[in-house]
């Protein structure tokens, strides 16, 4: 497995071109009546906290390297509340180490989406109430769970992340579908629920393409915009069976999110490496400048627009988010 270095060829081609980039993406982009915000998709990524990467001597602690990171970039997005709940000191943290109008986009725990969690990550007071056969195993899924221990899973995401919804600086929460779930009314009601049981905005990603192929593309664009909410149009590797296709449309009027995950089509469907390395590809500027236009065109027409790079291997992500926010601005001239 490669690991980030400050000299290797790809991290030094990356720095040159953030450089060229200047400070482009560090505030909101007004577009039309809307505005765009830039970032990445995590601002711990062992390969990014690499010395001499992204971050500046002396930013070695989460708390340094978040307030680093929200002076370069208006959003972020969380990953590690997918793998554990949040706590809500850790929300009111970052509440506090960021400037006002900073935002987060939270990803929803694996348990809301149908993906399992480890036993182990989950808070002592609901493994104390497993049942019996759940505390033995290592993984456990939704389907699982008695009611009211999902009930508190819920609960406690939701009392967590208050300080953000109180300081207005949640985005929305990213509720990503695994592949094996396919469109049918079973997965439009989960959607639902999901929004009604958090009460906070949501956006949805889908990770298998049926949902956007001949037969179901049209429903499930009509069943986003009715009930407004917002769908997440990715960039990613594309002839899998997990491929969703670059489609943007707008759901909502109030949020539209971009997501690039690269396209290293190589690691896409390998098992057990890290996401770095999953998602370790460098867009060219012809490859954002692709986008640049149809960003443009939702960001217009929508209140907020989060772009988030999530190819977060060591400066790649940063340095995309860079780029195409001086596209956008340059667009806008």
């Amino acid at each position: 497995m490669a690991k980030a270095d400050a000299h290797d060829p790809g991290v030094e081609e990356a720095r040159r071109r953030a450089e060229e980039a200047d400070d482009a993406g560090r505030l909101p982009i007004r577009i039309g009546k809307g505005e765009a915000l830039l970032g990445t998709a995590s601002w711990t990524d062992p390969t990014m906290t690499a010395p001499g990467v992204f971050y500046p001597p002396g930013a070695n602690s989460a708390e340094e390297r978040l307030r680093y990171y929200s002076t370069q970039f208006p959003v972020v997005e969380v990953d590690a509340t997918y793998y554990a709940l949040p706590s809500k000191r850790t929300a009111e943290s970052w509440v506090e180490r960021t400037p006002k109008h900073f935002v987060f986009d939270i990803k929803a725990h694996a348990l809301m989406t149908g993906q399992p969690t480890e036993v182990s990550r989950l808070p002592k007071a609901i493994k104390e109430q497993l049942p019996a056969e759940l505390t033995e195993k290592k993984r456990i899924y939704r389907k699982d769970l008695p009611q009211e221990l999902l009930d508190d899973v819920y609960g406690q995401f939701r009392e967590a992340l208050e300080p953000l919804v109180v300081a207005g600086k949640l985005g929305a929460v990213f509720v990503q579908f695994p592949k094996w779930v396919f469109p049918s009314n079973e997965a439009r009601e989960l959607i639902l629920a999901t929004r009604e049981r958090l009460d906070l905005p949501i956006a949805v990603e889908f990770r298998h393409g049926s949902w956007f192929n001949e037969k179901n593309a049209e429903r499930t664009v009509k069943f986003l915009q009715e009930h407004k909410i917002p769908y997440v149009a990715v960039d990613e590797p594309q002839g899998f069976k997990s491929s969703v296709p670059p489609v943007v449309v707008p759901t909502s009027d109030e949020l539209a999110v971009f997501r690039f995950h690269g396209r290293n089509k190589e690691n896409w469907e390998k098992k057990d490496i890290p996401p770095s390395e999953r998602f370790r590809y460098l867009y060219d500027e012809d490859e954002l400048a692709d986008w640049t236009p149809k960003i443009a065109s939702v960001a217009k027409a929508t209140k907020q627009t989060h772009v988030i790079y999530n190819n977060c291997f060591s400066n790649y992500g940063t340095t995309n988010a860079r780029e195409a926010a001086r596209l956008l601005e340059e667009l806008q001239r």
